[in-house]
C-alpha cells in the first residue's frame, strides 16, 4: 500500500527505503519489474538497501555512506561486491559473509520443548525440541507463522492449546513476565516499535526488562544499574557517545545490539531472535553473527527466525521450515540446500 501510494503521486523522483524488507519473493519480482518500467519512462529512483543482490540487479550507480559520511560513488560496472562491503565496513569483508558450517551442537539436554502448540489462525500442531548450546533456525515465507510462534512462546499472544516445557517441566506462559521467569527472552523483529523505547537512554533501555535486579524496595540502585549497562555496552560493542545517549540517536546496528543486550540482562536460558539483522549494515551483521555463535558456545539455546536463507545456513545447527502455520520440514545445518528449503516453504 505504501508503494502504491507513492506511485499514485506520479513523481519524477521516487525514494525507496528498504522496500523489499517485508515482501515475498513473488512480490519482490513484481516490484523490480515496476521499477524497470518506471526508469524506462524517465522516473529517477533512489533505492536504499542493505541487500547486495538488489544493488547489482537494479542500480546504474551506487553510493556508499558510512557513519553519516559519503565514502564513494561509482558506476555499478566499476565495483564488485567485495569492494562495496569493504567501503561499507571500512575493512576487507573477510568473515562478514562467513558461511562456514557451525560446529555440531554439544550434547546438551533439551531446554525448550513444544508439544502440539497451536493458536487459531496463526499456527497449529507445532512440535520441536531445542537443546542447550544449539542454534535452531526457523525458515518460512512471510505469514507462515514464525513470528506468531515466537510471540506465543514468549507469552505476548499465548497459544490456545499444546504444551511448553522448559528444562523438562511444563511451563504455563501467559505473558512476558512469566516467560522471563522461566528463562525465556525474545528480541522482536521490529526493534523501534516493540523492542526499544527510542527516546529513553541506552542505560534505561538495557535495564528495562531486568529492572528488578537493580532495585531495593521501590528504589533503583542507580550505581549498580549503571555498572551493568556499561558492562553490557562493552561486551556487545555498542558504539554510543555515552550511556546517557538516546537510543533514537544510534545507528540501526547499535540499536539492535541494545535490544539484544536488554534480553541478555534477563539472564535467559532460551533466547528467541526474530529477524536479528533486519535493517542493519554488513559490518553490524558480522558482529551479531559472531555474538550469536558465542552465545551458543556459552550454552544458550537459541531459536533463530530469519527471512534470509544465507543467514540461517551460516548460523543454524538445524533448520525447521514453517509453511502456512505448520512445520513442513527439517534440515540438518551442514547438509541444507537453500533451494530445497525454499521449495519446502512454498505453498502447495
Amino acid at each position: 500500500v505504501e508503494i502504491a501510494k507513492a506511485l499514485g503521486r506520479r513523481s519524477e523522483l521516487l525514494i525507496m527505503d528498504e522496500p523489499t524488507s517485508a515482501l515475498s519473493g513473488r512480490e519482490v519480482e513484481a516490484l523490480f519489474a515496476l521499477i524497470a518500467d518506471l526508469t524506462r519512462r524517465g522516473v529517477a529512483v533512489l533505492y536504499i538497501t542493505h541487500r547486495m543482490s538488489e544493488i547489482f540487479r537494479l542500480a546504474a550507480r551506487v553510493t556508499v555512506l558510512r557513519d553519516g559520511r559519503h565514502v564513494a560513488t561509482s558506476a555499478i560496472g566499476e565495483v564488485t561486491p567485495d569492494l562495496l562491503v569493504a567501503n561499507m565496513v571500512g575493512r576487507q569483508p573477510g568473515a562478514v559473509f562467513d558461511s562456514a558450517d557451525p560446529p555440531a551442537p554439544p550434547p546438551g539436554r533439551p531446554v525448550l520443548e513444544l508439544r502440539g502448540l497451536s493458536r487459531h489462525g496463526a499456527f497449529r500442531g507445532i512440535r520441536l525440541t531445542l537443546r542447550r548450546g544449539e542454534i535452531l533456525g526457523i525458515a518460512g515465507l512471510l505469514g507462515a507463522g514464525r513470528t506468531a510462534l515466537a510471540e506465543a512462546v514468549f507469552g505476548l499472544w499465548p497459544a490456545d492449546s499444546g504444551e511448553i516445557l522448559v528444562d523438562g517441566r511444563a511451563a504455563r506462559i501467559r505473558n512476558p513476565a512469566e516467560a522471563m521467569a522461566h528463562g525465556v527472552a525474545l528480541v522482536t523483529e521490529d526493534r523501534k516499535r516493540s523492542g526499544l523505547v527510542p527516546p529513553m537512554t541506552v542505560t534505561h533501555n538495557l535495564t528495562l526488562a531486568s529492572l528488578g535486579r537493580f532495585c531495593r524496595g521501590p528504589w533503583i540502585r542507580q550505581g549498580e544499574e549503571a555498572r551493568a549497562a556499561a558492562a553490557q555496552m562493552e561486551a556487545l560493542g555498542v558504539r554510543a557517545r555515552d550511556r546517557f545517549q538516546s537510543v533514537a540517536r544510534l545507528s540501526g546496528g547499535n540499536q539492535q545490539k541494545v535490544a539484544i543486550g536488554k534480553a541478555l540482562l534477563t539472564e535467559p536460558t532460551v533466547l528467541i531472535l526474530d529477524e536479528p539483522t533486519r535493517g542493519i549494515d554488513v559490518g553490524a551483521k558480522a558482529e551479531i553473527y559472531a555474538l550469536i555463535r558465542r552465545l551458543a558456545r556459552q550454552g544458550k539455546a537459541i531459536l533463530l527466525i530469519s527471512s534470509e536463507l544465507p543467514e540461517l545456513l551460516a548460523l543454524s545447527h538445524r533448520i525447521l521450515v514453517m509453511r502456512e502455520g505448520s512445520l513442513a520440514g527439517e534440515f540438518a545445518g551442514r547438509a541444507a540446500v537453500a533451494e530445497e528449503i525454499l521449495k519446502c516453504a512454498m505453498p502447495a
